[in-house]
C-alpha cells in the first residue's frame, strides 16, 4: 500500500512538474510570439519607405493599409466609415506660399522677418519705382499707420483691420497698385497674418513691412525705390483617416483603446526638434505605440474578457493638435456606451531612466484601487494622476471618460529624424502589452467605472512666467483662440472661463490663433494686470486680469 501510494505521490509529482513546465513553456512563447510580432510592426512603420507617416501623405497611407491588413487577418470587426476607415479633412487656413517675394533695390527681403502680405491681399506680381514720400498713380503706395493709431489710441470701438480694408479700398481707387504699411510709433498695431481670415480678397496686394524690415531696407523715407513684389497665398488642405475596429462581445459597456499612428514626415509642419529636410521616422513615437495596440487587440481577439466590447482606434493628425480623436467624438462611427479609454503614445524607450509613466490615475478611483491590488510588474512605474496631457486620451477625459496615458517618457531623439526603430526596448514593451492586458481583464467584472475630475496639464511645449491655465482648441478655424478646458483652481477657472469661450486679446495684444497667443501671453510677468477680452456664443465679455 505503501508503494502504491508513493508511486501515486511521484506520478502526481511529475504530472505537476510536467504541467509547470509546459505552462512555462506556453507563456515563454506566448511572450515571444508577443515581441516578435511589435519588432515586425515597428520596423514596417519606422521603415523610410513610409517617409515618417505625416499627416496626408503617401506615407501614411502605407500606414493605414498595414493596419487593415493585420485587423482583417486577425478577423475585428471593421468600424469605420468605410471599412475600417474614417476619413475627414483638415483645413489648416491659409499660407503664403514661399514663392511670396520682395525686392528692393535688388535687395530680396526676408518673408515674415521684414515683411508679410495680409491674409486678403490680392495676389499679384509687379514692379514699380515708388516714392515713398509720393502717392502717385500706377506706382505702390505706403502708409505710416503712426497718425491713425495715435488719434484713436483711447477709442474703444476703433478697429484698426476694417481701417486698413477701406484703405486698400480707396488707394486702389486711386489707381495704387498695392499699399505698403508700416508702423513708426511705440503703439502695438497687431497687424498679423490671420490664416484663418475669411474676407474678400482686396483689389491691391496689401504688405505689413515690419520695424526690422523698415530699418533694414526703407530707412530713408524720402528716396525713390525699384520695387518688385510677388504675393502668392494658397488654402492648405489635407486629408486625415483614422483606423477603427471593433470586438463585439454584445456587452453593455465598450473599453476605448487607442494610439497615434502619424508622426512628422520630413518636418513640413516645422514641429520636430531638429533641421534639415529628412524623414523623421518616429519609431517610439509613435510605431511603438501602434504596435502595443496592434498586439492587443491580437490578444483581445483571441481571449477577451466578455463584459465590455473593445474598439481599437488608430487616430490620425495627432501631432497636429489631437485632430483624429477630437474627429471621432465630434463623429463617432458607432454608437457605444464607454466604460473607459486607454492610450499608449511612446511606450518603447523604457529603462532605468525612463520609467513607465501611468497618467490619468486620478480620472476614476477603480484605478487606485487596482494599482495598490495589483503592484504585480517587473516595470518600475511612476502614477500621474492628470486626466489631460498632450495625447489623444485628453480628448477622451474632457468628456468625462476614466482614462489611462502609458508612456515611457523623453528622450534625445524624441521628434528627431534618430528615433530609429533598432532603439526600441522590445522585451519592456512586450510587458508593457501584458500588463496592460491584465489590466483589462481586472477590470472586467467591475461594472461602468466612475469617472473624477482631476488637474489640467498645460499643452504645448513653451515656459513662460505667467499662464491663465487653459487648455487651446488646436482644430479651431475661426479667429481668435478657442478653449477646449480650463485647469482646476487656475487663474482661467477663477475667473469663469468655460469650454467654447474664444479668447481674442490680452492687454493691447490681439490674437488669431494659438501661435499668437502664446507670443501673447510671453509679453507678461507675474504680478502684471490687464484684461481678456473673450466672444461665449455671439456675446463679448472683458475680464480683469492679474498674473
Amino acid at each position: 500500500m505503501k508503494k502504491l501510494l508513493l508511486l501515486v505521490l511521484l506520478f502526481t509529482t511529475v504530472a505537476n512538474a510536467q504541467s509547470k513546465k509546459k505552462k512555462r513553456q506556453a507563456e515563454e512563447k506566448a511572450a515571444m510570439e508577443i515581441m516578435t510580432n511589435l519588432k515586425q510592426h515597428v520596423q514596417f512603420l519606422a521603415d523610410d519607405k513610409l517617409e515618417g507617416r505625416r499627416t496626408g501623405t503617401k506615407g501614411e497611407q502605407l500606414a493605414y493599409q498595414y493596419l487593415v491588413q493585420q485587423y482583417t487577418q486577425m478577423g475585428l470587426e471593421p468600424k469605420g466609415k468605410e471599412g475600417y476607415l474614417q476619413s475627414f479633412e483638415i483645413n489648416e487656413g491659409k499660407q503664403i506660399d514661399p514663392s511670396s517675394s520682395l525686392v528692393v533695390n535688388d535687395k530680396a527681403l526676408d518673408l515674415n522677418t521684414d515683411f508679410f502680405p495680409l491674409a486678403n491681399s490680392a495676389q499679384k506680381s509687379l514692379k514699380g519705382n515708388p516714392a515713398m514720400a509720393l502717392n502717385e498713380r500706377g506706382q505702390p503706395w505706403f502708409k505710416d499707420l503712426k497718425e491713425v493709431l495715435e488719434e484713436n489710441k483711447t477709442n474703444p470701438h476703433f478697429d484698426l483691420d476694417q481701417a486698413i480694408q477701406k484703405d486698400a479700398m480707396a488707394v486702389a481707387g486711386k489707381g495704387a497698385t498695392a499699399l505698403f504699411l508700416y508702423n513708426s510709433s511705440s503703439i502695438t498695431d497687431n497687424v498679423q497674418f490671420n490664416k484663418n481670415d475669411k474676407t474678400a480678397d482686396l483689389p491691391i496686394p496689401v504688405v505689413y513691412i515690419t520695424k526690422t524690415g523698415i530699418k533694414d531696407h526703407f530707412s530713408d523715407l524720402s528716396a525713390s525705390l525699384q520695387l518688385s513684389l510677388k504675393i502668392s497665398i494658397s488654402e492648405r488642405k489635407r486629408n486625415a483617416t483614422n483606423v477603427v475596429g471593433f470586438i463585439n462581445n454584445n456587452a453593455a459597456n465598450t473599453v476605448i483603446l487607442g494610439a497615434h499612428y502619424d508622426h512628422l514626415g520630413y518636418n513640413e509642419d516645422k514641429n520636430a526638434l531638429d533641421t534639415g529636410h529628412i524623414i523623421h521616422n518616429g519609431a517610439d513615437d509613435n510605431a511603438s505605440g501602434t504596435a502595443a495596440l496592434l498586439e492587443l487587440a491580437r490578444l483581445l481577439k483571441k481571449s477577451a474578457p466578455k463584459n465590455n466590447n473593445y474598439l481599437i482606434i488608430h487616430f490620425s493628425a495627432e501631432e497636429l493638435g489631437l485632430f483624429g480623436s477630437k474627429y471621432w467624438l465630434d463623429n463617432p462611427t458607432t454608437t457605444i456606451t464607454p466604460n473607459y479609454m486607454l492610450n499608449m503614445d511612446m511606450v518603447g524607450r523604457y529603462d532605468t531612466a525612463h520609467k513607465l509613466t501611468i497618467g490619468g490615475y486620478g480620472t476614476s478611483p477603480a484605478w487606485g484601487a487596482y494599482f495598490t491590488a495589483n503592484p504585480s510588474t517587473n516595470l518600475m512605474i511612476k502614477l500621474d494622476s492628470a486626466g489631460s496631457g498632450p495625447s489623444d486620451h485628453a480628448s477622451f477625459y474632457r468628456k468625462d471618460m476614466p482614462v489611462l496615458f502609458y508612456f515611457t517618457g523623453s528622450h534625445p531623439d524624441y521628434h528627431k529624424a534618430t528615433d530609429d526603430w533598432d532603439k526600441i526596448n522590445y522585451e519592456a514593451e512586450r510587458q508593457i502589452v501584458q500588463s496592460i492586458y491584465q489590466l483589462i481583464v481586472y477590470m472586467d467584472d467591475k461594472g461602468k467605472l466612475a469617472f473624477t475630475k482631476t488637474r489640467e496639464q498645460q499643452a504645448g511645449k513653451r515656459s513662460f512666467s505667467v499662464s491663465l491655465g487653459v487648455i487651446p482648441d488646436y482644430g479651431y478655424s475661426g479667429t481668435g483662440m478657442r478653449i477646449d478646458g480650463v485647469s482646476p483652481g487656475k487663474l482661467a477657472e477663477k475667473l469663469g472661463l468655460q469650454a467654447g469661450d474664444v479668447l481674442l486679446q490680452l492687454g493691447e495684444f490681439k490674437f488669431v490663433d494659438v501661435n499668437s497667443y502664446m507670443t501673447s501671453l510671453g509679453k507678461f510677468n507675474k504680478g502684471d494686470k490687464t484684461s481678456l477680452k473673450i466672444k461665449r456664443g455671439t456675446e463679448e465679455k472683458t475680464f480683469e486680469v492679474q498674473f
